[in-house]
């Protein structure tokens, strides 16, 4: 079953019946047993047309964003190659092997949009790319309920330049996207689910690419057990997972681009680049 956030308040999706729920998305993700109420309420009550009228908004509302860098082989050797005029190339190959995993903030609420929304570059960066990545979504307890998809739009370029910039390459404006809703369940998805981005320019496919779990090097319960390490999330939080599709050093995003990246059976989250 999928959860959403919309302009006519949440909603609980099952084999295309659509069923309105009375509590906001902060009560929804703190509740104790998310799938066991969600069920209940489709058990109870009769399907609502409301959700065709209702435009589909970023599933987050007081939550914070993090995320997981160097999880994938990829991403590994992408963050040296970007980093190599800079010398710390050997840098995140230290943290791809070490033991505590690379965890760092990523968005509040604000900066963040949802499906159909504009995602931004920066205006002091000439090397923009989205990075397509699972994300869980987790309760206050430290538990994963269900997954999205989140795009970490990132300038290599400022990372690039000094390890120590990569809060300014990650976190601003329209620099996160999450959605298009929430898949819920506590089981695993399958090593073999692929994570699938298409950038298009101008009508065309300017880059094309996908990776499955099974490259993913981190366990994702490990991961949020890291990051809920003396740290506490009142209405819950969201944990991108990392990336393992990276564009080629010679691929730039363009104001006007648009990126779609799909996770089944999740579902696919579109952006355009303002």
């Amino acid at each position: 079953m999928k959860l959403f956030r919309t302009t006519q308040g949440c909603f609980v999706e099952e084999e295309r019946k659509y069923f309105a729920l009375e509590a906001g998305w902060d009560a929804l993700l703190a509740m104790e047993d998310l799938e066991g109420h969600l069920r209940a309420v489709m058990a109870g009550g009769a399907a609502s047309d409301a959700f065709k009228a209702a435009e589909v908004v970023a599933p987050i509302e007081s939550q914070e964003v993090w995320a997981a860098g160097v999880t994938y082989y990829r991403s590994r050797g992408a963050r040296m190659e970007e980093s190599k005029d800079a010398g710390g190339g050997d840098f995140y190959d230290r943290v791809y092997s070490a033991k505590r995993p690379e965890l760092f903030f990523k968005s509040t609420p604000s900066r963040t949009v949802g499906t159909g929304g504009k995602v931004r570059i920066r205006k002091d960066a000439t090397w923009n790319v989205p990075e397509p990545e699972l994300t869980l979504v987790v309760n206050p307890a430290g538990q994963i309920v269900g997954y999205t998809i989140g795009n970490d739009m990132s300038s290599r370029d400022i990372e690039g330049e000094n390890p120590l910039y990569l809060p300014q390459a990650k976190v601003y404006d329209g620099s996160c996207a999450l959605g298009p809703g929430v898949l819920v369940t506590g089981a695993m998805l399958p090593r073999s689910t692929e994570i699938q981005i298409e950038i298009d320019r101008d009508d065309r496919c300017a880059f094309l690419g996908c990776v499955k779990l099974t490259e993913l090097k981190r366990d994702p319960k490990s991961l949020v057990e890291y990051l809920f390490r003396d740290n506490s999330f009142p209405k819950g939080c969201f944990l991108m997972t990392g990336t393992g599709v990276v564009p080629p050093s010679d691929f730039t995003l363009q104001s006007g681009d648009r990126i779609q990246i799909t996770i089944d059976p999740i579902g696919t989250l579109v952006n355009e680049v303002a």
